[in-house]
């Protein structure tokens, strides 16, 4: 076997492994302790500091031709919501605190969902004929900024999942606004503008 074939092997065992740990984002996914794969995920009782790592991760991803960007106005696919299992990490004292902490991941997932749709309507509106391939840029960054500042400022105010009425109550805006966007789920054809 030749070293460059060898090489594209592995790189695409590599791939196939890295694809099979994830979970692409679906309404209401019951994540479990056993989801949160990272080197230091620990629940017991010599815990002094509580950590979760959500493992989240919006993706903008394509490889067309110049001829097939130019024509191409729904970039829905492209834009992935993903939970890594190797990259989400808990530390927790016991299963309890560990249980908030899942909540907590559980809306940082359906909030970057929302933000895919917010990047997914941005892409549609604003992508003209002749668009330079690195138009999206610009709403990708805003939008991953303003998800970003909305998901720091709910670990602050439920104390990382310990104010569970304040999660539960800005989970269940975030879920409205997910609905609100149903044309701008991953496989939705968005409908044309009138």
């Amino acid at each position: 076997m030749s070293t460059k074939l060898l090489f594209l092997l592995l790189i695409l065992t590599n791939s196939l492994f890295s694809q099979v740990n994830t979970i692409e984002w679906k309404p209401d996914y019951d994540f479990k302790i056993g989801d949160f794969q990272g080197a230091k995920t620990a629940i017991n009782g010599d815990i002094d500091q509580v950590l979760v790592q959500s493992g989240v991760i919006l993706d903008f991803e394509f490889q067309m031709s110049n001829v097939e960007f130019m024509f191409t106005k729904n970039f829905n696919s492209k834009v992935s919501c993903i939970f890594n299992r190797d990259a989400a990490v808990i530390m927790a004292a016991d299963s309890l605190a560990a249980e908030r902490l899942i909540a907590l991941v559980k809306f940082d997932f359906d909030l970057s969902e929302l933000y895919a749709r917010k990047i997914r309507k941005e892409l549609y509106q604003n992508k003209k004929t002749f668009s330079n391939a690195t138009f999206f840029q610009p709403y990708f960054d805003k939008m991953i900024a303003e998800r970003d500042k909305i998901s720091s400022r709910i670990y602050s105010e439920s104390d990382f999942g310990n104010e569970s009425e304040i999660l539960e109550r800005e989970h269940k805006v975030v879920k409205k606004e997910i609905n609100a966007l149903s044309s701008f789920c991953k496989e939705c054809k968005p409908l044309k503008k009138p």
